[in-house]
């Protein structure tokens, strides 16, 4: 039971996350607000900060987490979140990188944390901050937890082998991340248009809507991003992968059994 509490809460924000993205395709379109999560926006970012909290703190009292991983955390998502003001081509290519090598090297757990967190932080010290925010948070957890999942696999190519898968990995995600984060407001830009969402609409009309507007609107800015998303990795990764990794083994808590 203890070991599922954590789990659950895990299972909780991707639960969360998908109804957040999600849930303006299956209401009726007049019960929308006229600007794209202006109400419901506070409440997704209330909820994915009390999951965090509640995962962190339970993830302590399992032993699997001790202070020196929350510093670690809160210094890796400050970082990031610094990092975003370096200002590169496409879609905040400065602080994927990051994530991406933090998750592979911590898990996916602490992968997720870090996302959420770095963007956070990253909105206050840009001033980024606004009905989005919580969509950016929920997308780059999901980068980083994807992160974590993936290395067992990619590590036994070496590190150099490593590296490239995941800048593979951040490559696909530069344009993954733009596709989500269209998301929180495409539903709410009805109209004839063949961009344009229209309620009613089937499942394959729907996603080639979608496709044309993300074509018209973001393709060409999400690709920028994931080239240098997987610059970045490639020119960091080999020097940041094992430092980060040394860390993360350094804070495994030791068990004794009695």
């Amino acid at each position: 039971m203890n070991r599922a509490r954590p789990v659950f809460i895990y299972a909780l924000v991707a639960l969360v996350g998908t109804a957040a993205f999600l849930y303006p395709f299956w209401i009726p379109s007049d019960a929308l607000a006229t600007r794209a999560h202006s109400v419901d926006a506070p409440l997704w970012a209330a909820l994915v900060g009390g999951l965090v909290v509640a995962a962190v703190m339970l993830e302590i009292r399992r032993g699997t987490m001790n202070g020196a991983t929350v510093a670690i955390l809160g210094v890796l998502s400050a970082a990031a979140g610094l990092l975003r003001l370096v200002d590169l081509p496409g879609n905040n290519a400065g602080i994927f990188f990051l994530v991406v090598l933090a998750g592979a090297a911590f898990g996916p757990r602490f992968g997720l944390l870090l996302g959420i967190s770095s963007m956070a932080v990253s909105a206050v010290i840009t001033g980024g901050i606004g009905p989005w925010l919580p969509f950016q948070m929920l997308a780059l957890g999901a980068m980083g937890a994807g992160a974590g999942a993936i290395d067992p696999v990619i590590r036994r190519f070496g590190l150099r082998g490593e590296v490239l898968a995941l800048a593979a990995y951040g490559w696909v995600w530069g344009f993954a991340y733009g596709a989500i984060m269209n998301l929180w407001s495409w539903p709410f830009l009805q109209g004839p248009g063949p961009t344009q969402w229209q309620p009613g609409l089937g499942l394959g009309a729907t996603l080639h809507h979608y496709w044309a507007y993300y074509v018209a609107t973001s393709f060409a800015w999400d690709a920028a991003g994931a080239l240098f998303n997987a610059l970045l990795i490639i020119v960091t990764g080999a020097a940041l992968l094992p430092s980060l990794r040394r860390f993360a083994h350094r804070l495994e808590p030791a068990v004794e059994f009695v």
